[in-house]
């Protein structure tokens, strides 16, 4: 099964080449556009850290009237319910005095319990901020994942964990490789995985089972 997998990997890195996600400045910056892809597209996410100019950091954050923060990260939508979260990954930051190798030295299991502790927190979104901000080896599983499977198919098992579960036993446990795969899956979902097809020109065509 980790040929598939790999296969599938290799595939989509010899068409799209390599991919530098996640799109942010900082890992903080990544901490934050977690938070605030929940439920809306990036472009808005983009929009909502844009209000914050070259003000964003931990700091700010944390100083930040609730009410205020909320109409900042406002075209993230969900808003008020967003800045609480913001308020509780920034406390949670704060244990390790806003420092990334700090947290760095943390076992990943202990700091992954953390953040599924915090406010707003849910397995995605714990696992894309210590993939992408920390460099920690934790397979990210989303809808395109999602869809990926179900389409190609693998058998991964259904829900979070069981995905999750299947994709790091069957890859090299590698931050690089979980951050690439995931990278490619999702810019061949929007080229054509899409909720609509776009089969024609898909490089996994050839192998897919649609």
């Amino acid at each position: 099964m980790g040929d598939k997998l790999l296969s599938i990997y290799e595939t989509l890195l010899a068409h799209y080449g390599e991919l530098h996600w996640w799109p942010a400045r900082t890992p903080y910056e990544v901490m934050v556009g977690a938070v605030l892809t929940q439920n809306t597209a990036w472009s808005n996410v983009e929009k909502a850290i844009a209000n914050f100019g070259d003000t964003l950091s931990p700091e700010t954050i944390a100083d930040a009237n609730l009410a205020e923060l909320a109409e900042t990260i406002r075209p993230a939508g969900f808003f008020n319910q967003k800045a609480g979260y913001l308020k509780a990954v920034t406390a949670w930051y704060a244990w390790y005095g806003y420092d990334v190798p700090t947290v760095q030295k943390e076992p990943l299991g202990k700091l992954r319990a953390e953040l599924l502790a915090a406010k707003g927190v849910g397995q995605e979104t714990a696992d894309s901020i210590l993939l992408y901000a920390f460099g920690f080896p934790t397979f990210v599983v989303d809808a395109y994942t999602v869809r990926l499977c179900a389409r190609y198919p693998i058998e991964a098992g259904k829900g979070y964990t069981a995905v999750k579960t299947y994709f790091e036993s069957n890859l090299p446990q590698s931050a690089d490789v979980y951050n690439g795969f995931h990278a490619q899956i999702v810019i061949n979902a929007k080229e054509h995985c899409r909720k609509k097809p776009v089969c024609d020109g898909c490089p996994l065509g050839g192998t897919c089972g649609r």
